[in-house]
């Protein structure tokens, strides 16, 4: 009886220790309450003095000797050729499918397949292939087509001669950045005339995204995929901890990057602009094209954002190795 007694009091315990709710303290959203508020204010204020300083004497003079854009060199070519169209479609699908896997593998506990490498063939390696999991196999399929399309999209810039267009080449880029910033935040926005030039804002962020963000991504993610060998005496100078730390704040940037490039392609002018990245529409042009081509884009990653789980990406990863539960 008192065995049965002490039995039905653990039982109990552990319901209601299952039934116990986290406090909302604990929980994101106690965060998102509290700072959401502050960032709103921060950016009012921000807005306010924006717009007093650009109605100032000073802030008119300061926008009048640098608008917010720098000049190019001579020559540069003007529109959106069709191969960075297309690119800005490959990207696209690829950057969100790349977050996606990643962000699984950093926080996936208990992963629902694991893939090795078929070690037969010309890839045979004398260390035994690496067991990881099946998201962590897509992540690292998908860095490698995203590099290939980077290395083509960087090679066509400069060979088109479209390298000026996002790559600073006056010291004037820095003022005239901070005056296009002080436009956006007195929402008196600078023009935009992206067929020709990007304003100084931008083509800081298209800079450092190309040439600084995603090298980064790819060095820091190639140094934690098991490609990499501990052995090589680079990796005492180069540890695997620092490339982890570096790694996700970089995907926070083009998350952050992404969400504010969406902002500004539909707060601009949505079709003008959507007929510059995914249409063959001349500049002017009000058609309904580019949205169009956007929504089939959408789509498609859509798709692709579905099929990216296990039961879909089995076969697929079975060409090259061998899938199992454990």
């Amino acid at each position: 009886m008192v065995t049965d007694t002490k039995t039905k009091a653990s039982t109990k315990k552990k319901k209601k220790k299952k039934g116990k709710r986290t406090p909302f303290r604990q929980t994101p959203w106690f965060t998102v309450v509290w700072v959401a508020p502050i960032l709103i204010a921060v950016l009012a204020i921000a807005v306010v003095a924006a717009r007093w300083f650009v109605g100032t004497p000073t802030g008119a003079e300061f926008l009048a000797n640098y608008p917010g854009h720098s000049e190019l060199p001579e020559g540069t070519p003007e529109g959106f050729p069709w191969w960075a169209q297309w690119q800005h479609f490959f990207n696209f699908f690829l950057i969100v499918l790349i977050i996606r896997s990643g962000w699984l593998v950093r926080t996936q506990r208990k992963p629902e397949a694991f893939w090795t490498r078929n070690n037969t063939g010309r890839f045979t390696t004398k260390r035994p292939p690496t067991k990881m999991s099946l998201y962590l196999w897509l992540h690292l399929t998908l860095d490698v087509l995203w590099v290939l399309h980077g290395l083509i999209f960087v090679i066509l810039l400069f060979a088109s001669g479209r390298w000026a267009r996002v790559v600073p080449t006056s010291w004037d880029i820095f003022p005239n950045a901070v005056s296009a910033g002080l436009q956006y935040l007195s929402l008196d926005w600078p023009a935009e005339m992206a067929w020709v030039n990007y304003n100084a804002l931008q083509v800081l962020a298209y800079f450092v995204t190309i040439f600084i963000a995603a090298p980064l991504a790819a060095i820091t993610g190639l140094r934690m995929s098991p490609v990499w060998n501990n052995d090589w005496k680079i990796s005492r100078f180069y540890p695997a901890p620092l490339a982890r730390a570096i790694h996700l704040p970089v995907m926070f940037y083009f998350v952050v990057f992404i969400f504010f490039h969406v902002v500004l392609v539909f707060t601009t002018g949505m079709r003008h602009n959507l007929n510059h990245m995914f249409s063959w529409m001349p500049e002017g042009s009000d058609s309904w094209w580019g949205f169009v081509m956007f929504a089939l884009a959408l789509l498609v990653v859509v798709a692709g954002w579905i099929l990216a789980r296990p039961i879909f990406m089995r076969s697929a990863a079975q060409l090259t190795g061998k899938v199992t539960s454990r």
